[in-house]
């Protein structure tokens, strides 16, 4: 076993990428309206991911003001399209802001406001190169079966508050949210058709690709 990392590494590990203007004003409106950001440091590893990925299409759940939305949008290829869905018509109008003031074209990001399982079941089956779903923990579980639908092989998904607060890693916690992140992670891990990483970056970035499998 390695030594737990300490808060000063772990704090430098954060920061390593640092946020500009842009994405600060965004996180600054998310403070105002009550919304919890993604934090720099799994930002980074979305922005990583969608440049790897050379992300095209990718699907987000949970809107916010668009600080995670700003991340992925910067990773993924110039004529990529973010699909952003939210429950919260307000928040979205704020997103589109930090877009804006990012010098994002209008084209590239397509703000949907409902229900994420109401809105999800409408977009196109493998489709997309990477689903980010940062919204109702107690809905994770569902969030991965359309994710799975809605990937092409090779794509990814990943979960946000995949420690929760480490209330995940303490088998003493047993409220909705913190046995939905915890089902969800055991049923990734052992899912035959995933890849999967546990990032402990922020608050846990729950990671998996889906498996290429030929057809029979």
């Amino acid at each position: 076993m390695t030594t737990p990392i300490k808060p000063t590494s772990w704090s430098y590990a954060e920061g390593f990428i640092a946020e500009d203007e842009v994405l600060a004003a965004a996180r600054a409106r998310a403070e105002e309206v009550g919304v919890v950001s993604i934090g720099s440091g799994g930002g980074a590893a979305l922005r990583f991911l969608a440049s790897v990925l050379d992300a095209r299409a990718v699907v987000e759940i949970g809107t916010g003001t668009g600080v995670s939305g700003l991340w992925l949008l910067r990773g993924m290829r110039s004529d990529g399209v973010l699909t952003t869905v939210d429950i919260e018509a307000e928040h979205q109008r704020l997103a589109r802001q930090s877009y804006t003031e990012a010098g994002i074209p209008p084209q590239r990001a397509r703000t949907i406001s409902g229900a994420a399982l109401e809105v999800l079941p409408r977009l196109t089956d493998g489709h997309y190169d990477l689903v980010f779903c940062d919204a109702d923990k107690a809905e994770y579980a569902a969030y991965l079966k359309e994710a799975l639908r809605l990937l092409r092989p090779g794509g990814v998904v990943a979960f946000d508050n995949a420690l929760w607060h480490d209330r995940v890693a303490d088998p003493a916690q047993r409220d909705e949210e913190t046995v939905s992140i915890r089902e969800l992670g055991r049923t990734i891990a052992e899912h035959d058709g995933l890849v999967s990483v546990l990032l402990p970056v922020g608050d846990g970035l729950l990671a998996a690709k889906k498996v290429w499998a030929p057809e029979v």
